[in-house]
């Protein structure tokens, strides 16, 4: 068992949240029982999320998609009220980290979508990634496999992801220099092919991803946003575990988006 406060300050120590301009508030965001014995992480704070912590007795969640998005409506109405209703009658704690846990060099979603696809990461003089793009969010690196094809690295991102990737590109080119960056990063495309990468992957595809891909002669790959960001939480939970000796559950709720 942990204070929640002690938990929430070892999580900022960890993800230094201060170093991110965010488009959400980061570390607790609805705060519930003071003492923490059992901890639910997943991805989003779904409806569904939340039920299954009731179901299982947790005294908190800690998620990478939490509330209170800049631009979105304050108002408390609809979902968003039978959500934070139901944290509220139950207690429970909502801890969300967004960019913080995407830039994580260890415990981040990039790192660890990385270890999923086979991919070495880029390391300055100092050992942290070589990284591109804004906010420094876009990773690069090669695949383990030496010249591994596009068609491959794809194959990779179905076994390990269980998702279908959408692939821009000459499946039978290699993947060369990759750049990834997880979620909804694909604005950050053209970043990607100007720090020299000949293969991005990312979470989501928009319209105009297609027609840089094609004009530059470059692969991109959308592998689903949920689907890439499955693993930073993961393995953040599994260290909280470790370190503070906390029951943690990981819960996957699938989403194919």
């Amino acid at each position: 068992m942990i204070e929640t406060s002690k938990l929430v300050a070892w999580l900022d120590q960890t993800l230094e949240p201060e170093k991110f301009t965010d488009y959400c508030p980061n570390g607790l965001q609805i705060q519930g029982k003071d003492q923490i014995s059992h901890i639910v992480t997943g991805v989003t704070a779904s409806l569904a999320l939340i039920e299954k912590a009731r179901e299982l007795n947790a005294d908190a969640i800690l998620v990478h998609h939490g509330y209170f998005w800049r631009n979105e409506n304050p108002t408390l109405q609809g979902q968003r009220l039978k959500r934070i209703r139901a944290l509220l009658e139950s207690d429970i704690n909502l801890i969300a980290y967004h960019l913080p846990l995407d830039a994580h060099p260890i415990f981040g979603n990039n790192a660890q979508l990385a270890k999923q696809l086979g991919l070495n990461p880029l390391r300055d003089a100092q050992g942290a990634p070589v990284t591109c793009g804004p906010g420094s969010l876009v990773w690069l690196g090669h695949p383990e496999v030496t010249e591994q094809s596009v068609r491959e690295l794809a194959g990779r991102i179905q076994t390990q992801l269980a998702r279908h990737p959408v692939v821009v590109g000459n499946f039978e080119a290699k993947a060369g220099l990759v750049a990834w960056c997880t979620g909804g990063a694909q604005s950050m495309q053209e970043a990607a092919i100007a720090a020299g990468a000949q293969t991005y992957v990312t979470g989501e595809i928009s319209e105009p991803n297609a027609h840089i891909a094609r004009e530059t002669g470059t692969t991109f790959i959308s592998a689903g946003h949920h689907a890439t960001e499955r693993y930073g939480v993961r393995a953040l939970g599994e260290e909280i575990a470790r370190q503070l000796d906390v029951k943690v559950t990981f819960v996957d709720l699938d989403n194919p988006a």
